[in-house]
């Protein structure tokens, strides 16, 4: 325990110092996001914020790492600089979709060639297409939830904290340094970054942020294979997981693409529409994604049939959150035009 608090430690304080630094880059070099009619920001904002993300992530596991995971640990980060480079391109001139879909994907095979991959199936092929759907998925997942002040980076935070414990828990070293410095590496920048935000981290940050919560729930191992090993990561990020399904299932009713239409139609959104402030709606969100962590960590002790009766009894509540929250939107906007 006491490597993985030093992981922390390090990664936070790293953030709490780069952070600022990254945003006077931001604003020399021109990276700022610059407010629009989508947007809820009124004055520019720096960009850089995941430039700090990533040097206090990588600096806090290489000064702790075990040369027993070198490896593994080397394929992570070149896929994660791969996804970040590309994000941080993005935020400077814009990339077409299919161009960051095509880095994503060759991040994921670097991932499936240092052997960091699903092992659920006997037919490997079945376990190859499962860790590019899952390492893709959340990848953008995280990237679309990053949508108001403090909730990507936040939400990574309360995910990366309940994967710290998880393989404290379970002994596993790799998984815990970098759920430690994940969490470290978030809280530092959501010093700057929650509302009212002075910093955003981009799509260099967000993109980071969920490929690598992805390899993490990826690389997570439990006595109880058979549920456990798959069930626990998808718990734990039930809430980047159900916006994009949310998002996606809404934008296609309405014929419209659901990954490359902007707009304000996400669970964030949403809950403001319903009336909360957008700090109110950001800890809101925070405290469902802490409720599922625990129930993700207790299913860990959980038998089978617990497992899977809890299982679908969060989908249905799910599906009925979805509906409803998909047809009060329905209300609002139908109101607003007749307006």
């Amino acid at each position: 325990m006491t490597v993985y608090f030093l992981i922390f430690l390090v990664a936070l304080i790293l953030a709490l110092t780069m952070t600022p630094a990254a945003g006077r880059l931001a604003v020399r070099t021109g990276m700022v996001d610059r407010p629009a009619v989508r947007k809820l920001h009124q004055h520019p904002v720096p960009l850089l914020g995941g430039l700090a993300i990533y040097l206090a992530l990588v600096a806090a596991v290489a000064l702790f790492s075990d040369r027993t995971y070198l490896a593994q640990l080397a394929g992570i980060f070149i896929g994660a600089t791969l996804v970040s480079f590309f994000g941080l391109w993005d935020d400077r001139s814009g990339l077409p979709p299919l161009v960051k879909l095509a880095a994503q994907l060759a991040a994921t095979g670097i991932l499936l060639l240092f052997g960091v991959q699903v092992q659920l199936f006997e037919w490997a092929p079945l376990n190859y297409a499962l860790t590019v759907l899952w390492v893709v998925g959340i990848t953008n997942a995280l990237n679309l939830l990053d949508n108001m002040d403090g909730l990507s980076a936040g939400v990574a935070t309360v995910a990366s904290a309940f994967f710290l414990i998880q393989a404290a828990l379970s002994g596993q070293y790799l998984v815990g340094a970098l759920a430690a410095a994940l969490t470290g590496a978030c809280l530092g920048f959501l010093v700057y970054n929650f509302n009212p935000a002075r910093i955003f981290m981009g799509d260099s940050g967000s993109l980071f942020l969920g490929f690598l919560l992805a390899v993490v729930g990826l690389k997570l191992r439990f006595d109880n294979v058979t549920t456990v090993t798959w069930m626990v990561p998808v718990i734990v990020l039930g809430i980047p997981i159900f916006d994009t399904t949310l998002v996606t299932l809404s934008r296609l009713r309405r014929g419209l693409n659901p990954l490359t239409t902007p707009g304000k139609d996400h669970l964030s959104h949403r809950l403001v529409k319903l009336g909360l402030t957008h700090r109110e709606a950001v800890l809101t969100i925070y405290v469902a994604g802490a409720a599922l962590g625990i129930i993700a960590t207790l299913l860990t002790r959980a038998s089978p049939l617990e497992a899977y009766t809890v299982l679908a009894v969060l989908v249905a509540v799910g599906l009925a959150a979805l509906v409803k929250l998909e047809a009060i939107y329905c209300r609002l906007a139908e109101s607003e035009r007749a307006q």
